[in-house]
């Protein structure tokens, strides 16, 4: 079996978890998890809007393209 090696913020997490000690606290902290990483994925988009990678065109071409992975059948 292969071992896990948590990093600094890893531990530092796992630290913090031990004073949980009900369930809405979890889900408390699940919401600011969530809410951080969504605005970080913003502040991202928006860049990449303002820098022009992304625009309506991207977008509206989004809504055609398949990005499944071809599988092919063995037999």
């Amino acid at each position: 079996m292969e071992r896990t090696i948590f990093n600094n913020a890893q531990l530092e997490i796992l630290d913090l978890m031990a004073y949980v000690e009900s369930e809405d606290t979890l889900n408390e902290i699940r919401d600011m998890l969530s809410r951080y990483f969504a605005e970080k994925a913003q502040k991202e988009i928006d860049k990449l809007w303002e820098e022009g990678t992304i625009n309506d065109i991207v977008v509206e071409g989004w809504k055609t393209e398949h990005m499944r992975t071809p599988y092919t059948r063995i037999q």
